[in-house]
């Protein structure tokens, strides 16, 4: 994980979620400027802070509370940064939309997720999905490392793998002149009946049917066409 960090631009800092007793926390910190890790567990992370101290490891906060109610732009202030953690597999697709469509963005995200998860989000169509979506208009996702479940005490019930997202930033939303707001309503709509026709999907989201079945055509798509087949910059022509 952090060895791929090293491809990136430097950042000033790293936001580590869910630092544990911190095995992966000590490694950034002898990487990065500063790393600032948030742990949900008090216990933790007042265990942490305390062991890092008699290590005399200086340029680490450790924080504890929840991320999805940390004020981020105030934890973080001016500083470019970047998310490396090994998140709760509950918590992975909310986390990344978090970090993707916050107003202070990271540079880059290095995530270690459930495998299934992974390959989900750097699909590419006939197999396009919701999160795939969501995670590919804001940036590049592709997955860097596998880890197999019995490299974990005690084994879990699934394999694990690394995936990298670079290039974040609004550049889709502002090239393309649309709001992200109407973009995300709209693929939402789109994949609510992901196994129907294109046009049963987006006929509420349109008004009725017939509109959405114009709106499709008028796009250049077939009328036969399933949300899991459509390229992420063909959703934009049916804005």
């Amino acid at each position: 994980m952090v060895k791929s960090a090293g491809e990136e631009k430097p950042v000033d800092l790293v936001l580590e979620v869910g630092s544990g007793r911190g095995a992966l926390t000590r490694t950034l910190a002898q990487v990065f400027p500063k790393v600032i890790a948030v742990e949900k567990d008090g216990i933790l992370a007042g265990e942490l802070i305390r062991a890092l101290a008699k290590e005399n490891v200086s340029n680490c906060e450790i924080i504890s509370g929840d991320i999805l109610k940390v004020d981020i732009a105030a934890l973080l202030g001016n500083h470019t940064y970047a998310v490396i953690a090994n998140i709760p597999y509950y918590l992975t697709s909310r986390l990344i939309r978090t970090f993707l469509e916050h107003q202070k963005k990271p540079n880059y995200m290095i995530l270690m997720v459930q495998k299934e998860v992974a390959e989900r989000i750097v699909a590419r169509p006939p197999d396009m999905n919701l999160l795939a979506l969501s995670v590919q208009a804001y940036g590049k996702p592709w997955i860097i490392g596998r880890v197999s479940k019995k490299e974990f005490v005690p084994v879990p019930q699934v394999d694990s793998a690394i995936v990298k997202i670079s290039g974040i930033s609004k550049n889709f939303f502002t090239e393309k002149k649309i709001s992200e707001k109407d973009f995300f309503a709209l693929i939402r709509a789109g994949f609510s009946q992901k196994r129907k026709l294109l046009s049963n999907s987006l006929a509420k989201f349109y008004g009725n049917k017939k509109i959405a079945e114009e709106k499709i055509k008028k796009a250049g798509l077939s009328s036969s066409s399933r949300p899991q087949e459509i390229p992420i910059e063909e959703w934009t022509r049916l804005m």
